[in-house]
């Protein structure tokens, strides 16, 4: 039995929807059904009475549910309480940052932090948005750089950083390459290269194909490096979010705004903390990493 496909049941009840909570997970309908039969499955019993496109809680899927409820709590807690046992008496941040997002902010923010407080010890990780939301639920980090796909809970500091303009990354050859910008429509024949661990992959295609508009196929790389790779030798043009002009790898790719409709489009990134956590160095490197993207934004 996967803690995913718990959490999965637990989005349906709470959302009253599969859609709903397929949306919630970025994935599909269909894998969130399949995911919920299989805990069926795999405990001998129903959880769900389906009728059309309704369903009602059986007597031992509510009872699973409830305490299911206090089991991911507990969880979340004695993980929480791990992490920080282990780290008691060290002076220690743990960051995690969007290993696709392609500005410079971060990496200025760590340089002065690190300055700042030299006797600070920083583990910082990267991953794509799900893989950090669960690390910082279950204590693995502090502080998250993220893209917001959600709505903000009263659980977290929710602390907005930026709207960041999005481009599309792709070869100099390739004959978009000479358009001032490309409406994200017109990439309905163009593959999507995209960063993403190979469990994050559909989580990635759903929100890239559902939330921002992408229609074409979908090629993966494991690292920001390998996915310019691929679009640097024609295998497809890749999302990317920064400034136009913060592209350090010469001829070897070019960086065009990526448009809806005649505009821009946008994402909006944050800084995530947990109300809960004790640590004193959130706040001071979430005001560096503002500091640092208002500087970049006040530049163009």
């Amino acid at each position: 039995m996967l803690l995913r496909q718990i959490q999965y049941f637990q989005a349906v009840i709470r959302n009253n929807s599969f859609t709903e909570a397929a949306e919630e997970h970025h994935i599909s309908q269909s894998a969130i059904s399949q995911q919920i039969q299989a805990l069926e499955q795999e405990l001998g019993v129903k959880l769900l009475e389906r009728k059309n496109r309704k369903f009602n809680m059986t007597p031992a899927g509510e009872h699973f549910y409830k305490r299911s409820l206090v089991l991911t709590a507990d969880l979340e807690r004695l993980c929480c309480e791990t992490v920080r046992l282990s780290h008691r008496n060290k002076a220690r941040l743990n960051i995690g940052y969007l290993r696709c997002y392609g500005g410079g902010e971060f990496h200025a923010a760590v340089a002065e932090f690190s300055s700042r407080y030299s006797d600070v010890d920083l583990n910082i990780i990267n991953g794509n948005h799900e893989d950090l939301y669960d690390a910082l639920r279950f204590g693995k980090v502090d502080l998250v750089l993220n893209d917001q796909r959600r709505t903000f809970s009263d659980e977290y500091v929710n602390l907005k950083l930026a709207e960041i303009p999005c481009f599309i990354e792709l070869s100099p050859h390739d004959p978009l390459s000479e358009l001032d910008g490309v409406e994200i429509a017109d990439l309905k024949n163009t593959p999507c290269v995209l960063v993403a661990s190979e469990d994050q992959r559909e989580n990635e295609r759903a929100y890239y194909r559902d939330a921002v508009g992408f229609r074409g196929e979908f090629q993966f790389a494991e690292t920001l490096q390998d996915a310019r790779i691929l679009v640097a030798s024609g295998r497809g043009v890749m999302p990317i979010e920064g400034a136009a002009d913060s592209v350090f790898f010469g001829s070897a790719l070019k960086r065009i705004p990526l448009t809806r409709d005649g505009e821009q489009v946008r994402r909006t990134y944050c800084a995530f903390w947990r109300k809960d956590n004790p640590g004193e160095y959130m706040e001071p490197f979430a005001a560096l990493l503002k500091a640092q993207f208002k500087n970049n934004d006040d530049s163009h």
